[in-house]
């Protein structure tokens, strides 16, 4: 099996990485990850349903069931990834994390540059 530095350097434009988004439902999550699949945006979403956050809202601490949609995508593709997200979502601060992936298959690496590419 073949490891390689995200990104191939320094050079931030491919870098890949990993995005967490929160859904209020099941539904929420699937609309919302199919859009930006189908779209290019993201190469994978996968919804982690069952969560329990707990957070501060309106001054407020809440507790409430979601899910947890992990997607992978490229730095390049990430500002029309959060823009479409927060056009669709339910949610008026919807949690929008991207995280740089620094190690990983290079095949996979390959598919996620892949099927982002516009």
């Amino acid at each position: 099996m073949q490891i390689a530095l995200a990104g191939g350097g320094v050079d931030a434009q491919g870098s890949e990485v990993v995005v967490f988004i929160t859904a209020s439902s099941n539904e929420e999550a699937e609309k919302l990850g199919r859009m930006v699949v189908e779209s290019r945006l993201a190469a994978c979403a996968n919804i982690v349903s069952g969560i329990r956050s707990i957070f501060r809202w309106d001054n407020q601490v809440t507790v409430e069931n979601e899910c947890l949609m992990i997607m992978k995508t490229t730095l390049q593709r990430y500002s029309e990834l959060e823009a479409v997200i927060r056009q669709h979502h339910s949610y008026t601060v919807p949690e929008i994390i991207a995280l740089p992936i620094v190690a990983g298959s290079v095949s996979y690496l390959d598919w996620i540059r892949s099927e982002t590419a516009k």
